[in-house]
């Protein structure tokens, strides 16, 4: 009886290639999405409340404003502009003692992330006087809802609803005492001004200046994750720092929500 022929011995190279080639091509194309397409990101501050909680975890949506090609400040086109109410994710700089800058204003300076509502856009004259935001003269439109945020300070903070061009709200205010300032001001051509939803207690543009486009990642759309939680990731490695998370911390009703 005719045996069939045996198959040619594989090459190193090759049996290499069948055990890993297939998890290679995974991490590649995990790599790629979180490069151009979509990157995840955790809300470690307060600045966002009540809009964003401490230990929510969203997507960002880089394909929106344009994908940025690595060490580059190159965009491909855009699905469109950044719009004013946008919530944006953005990188800044910082130095040894916490001072904040734009990217470009100090590149020498290792990155970091920032999130906040995008209120005025290029050529916008922008004045926040008091509790009040004025954007080309016209006071930004806000309602007292008569309801009270409290935060892990154990602060009662006032819920406004403020509609910023149509994007509607919510926006805190501390009641003892008022956000940074700013005098009316002409933003130039090409910079973006950021503010915080938690306007009193939110370190934002008032405080250290406007940012271009080349350096937002672009603006979050949804939650896919949260928790009361804002330790160590080596916690994590502890079963019942897990056991805890899950029964008591888990905010199961934001998993899922788009941002606004």
């Amino acid at each position: 009886m005719n045996r069939p022929p045996a198959d040619p011995p594989r090459s190193a190279l090759r049996r290499l290639w069948d055990e890993v080639g297939t998890f290679a091509v995974a991490v590649l194309l995990a790599l790629s999405i979180r490069a151009f397409i979509v990157e995840p990101y955790r809300i470690p501050s307060e600045s966002m409340l009540p809009t964003l909680l401490v230990g929510d975890h969203l997507f960002v949506n880089k394909f929106a404003y344009g994908m940025k090609l690595p060490f580059s400040d190159f965009r491909l086109p855009s699905l469109r502009k950044p719009e004013r109410g946008d919530v944006v994710v953005f990188n800044v700089t910082r130095d040894e003692h916490g001072g904040i800058y734009p990217v470009d204003k100090r590149p020498d300076l290792p990155k970091d992330q920032f999130v906040k509502r995008l209120v005025g856009l290029p050529g916008d004259l922008v004045e926040v006087r008091g509790e009040d935001l004025y954007i080309n003269g016209e006071q930004v439109p806000r309602e007292d809802t008569g309801q009270t945020f409290e935060d892990k300070d154990h602060r009662q903070l006032r819920i406004g609803r403020e509609n910023l061009a149509g994007h509607v709200h919510a926006v805190l205010d501390e009641p003892h005492r008022s956000g940074p300032p700013l005098p009316p001001t002409r933003l130039p051509e090409g910079r973006y001004l950021m503010m915080g939803d938690n306007r009193d207690l939110s370190n934002d543009s008032r405080l250290w200046g406007t940012i271009r486009l080349a350096d937002m990642k672009g603006p979050a759309f949804i939650l896919y994750w949260s928790w009361d939680w804002d330790g160590p990731w080596l916690q994590l490695l502890n079963p019942l720092t897990w056991w805890d998370l899950l029964a008591n911390r888990m905010r199961w009703g934001r998993i899922g929500h788009t941002i606004h």
